[in-house]
């Protein structure tokens, strides 16, 4: 009987609930909005009833061997709790693992949203030939997690890879988390938007101030529409987020020397306009990365060079490595 577990990706306005098999197959996934307003209690229930229902469906063919869970945030590994999560925020301090096991009935496995899609990414993913590697998800926010040995680095209480609150510019944009600076302040869908609207109000950007005075949903993905037409400020605002992106990946080279670095989240689909920027800070910053930048020759052995590459797994990654948990132990 072949092993399967329930992987479970929670977000602050929608929730993913799966039974993944042991190949990576998805049997069947659930998918719901997080009722955030309704209180913890209730996103809880809903997710301990999905958890249930997949589990008694597939558990007649296969062997159910635990559920892990993805969740936004700060979470303390030992004792279970969320410390912090912008997106759920009545989740401080909640004991939600403790919770959820009193409920089901049985143990869970949490883990941090960014850590569980690198380990997606990891198994089935950009990262399934490489042992370690670093994810940096860019989404609403800027998310990140490092990969040792297969393994997710936790730290010393659960709390690395928080890439998202390293600081590019020490006196640049105010970050939620008290910094200044931080990538999450150039490189997250917010800001764009941010710097879009900042370009806006210089008067610079009139194609800009068009969509957004046309479009009462003007986002991120307007800004990276212009930039694929041609419009210079846009584009210009893509080129800061690969600059940003650049100099924290060369930092991160400079002192980790991992083998990969995987960019996600809804950001990574304007690749091609950041990208270029992207590499032109690696070159200039990490002389590490230049040591072992790949080079074009498709023939040569691509052994010891420095990957830098788009996820591939895309919404999935999160819930794929959140069934992976269990997996593992």
């Amino acid at each position: 009987m072949p092993d399967f577990a329930v992987g479970v990706d929670l977000g602050g306005t929608n929730m993913r609930i799966a039974a993944v098999d042991e190949s990576g197959k998805q049997l069947e996934v659930i998918s719901t909005s997080t009722e955030v307003k309704r209180g913890r209690d209730s996103v809880v229930s809903d997710m301990c009833d999905a958890i249930r229902a997949l589990g008694a469906k597939f558990s007649s063919t296969h062997r159910l061997v635990g559920t892990g869970i993805g969740v936004p945030g700060i979470i303390d590994m030992e004792s279970g709790l969320v410390k912090e999560s912008p997106n759920l925020p009545d989740w401080a301090e909640y004991p939600v693992r403790e919770e959820i096991q009193r409920r089901l009935g049985t143990s869970v496995m949490l883990e941090n949203d960014a850590n569980a899609a690198a380990l997606g990414e990891k198994w089935l993913g950009a990262g399934r030939d490489v042992e370690d590697m670093c994810m940096i998800t860019l989404g609403t926010g800027v998310g990140g997690a490092v990969v040792l040995n297969g393994h997710i680095w936790h730290g010393m209480n659960g709390m690395a890879g928080e890439l998202g609150h390293m600081a590019v510019y020490p006196d640049g944009a105010q970050c939620g988390c008290s910094n200044r600076g931080c990538l999450e302040q150039y490189a997250s869908a917010t800001a764009v938007k941010r710097m879009a609207v900042e370009k806006i109000a210089s008067g610079h950007a009139p194609e800009l101030a068009r969509a957004m005075s046309e479009n009462p949903e003007f986002s991120a993905k307007v800004v990276f529409q212009y930039a694929i037409q041609g419009d210079r400020q846009a584009q210009e605002i893509f080129r800061a987020v690969g600059r940003a992106i650049g100099i924290i990946i060369a930092d991160m080279i400079n002192v980790l020397n991992l083998q990969m670095y995987v960019i996600g989240g809804g950001v990574s689909s304007a690749w091609e306009m950041f990208s270029p920027t992207l590499f032109a800070e690696l070159r200039h910053r990490s002389f590490v990365y230049r040591a072992t930048e790949p080079d074009n020759n498709l023939t040569a052995p691509q052994r010891r060079k420095t990957i830098i590459t788009r996820a591939l797994l895309g919404s999935d990654a999160g819930l794929i490595g959140a069934a992976r948990l269990p997996m593992m132990r």
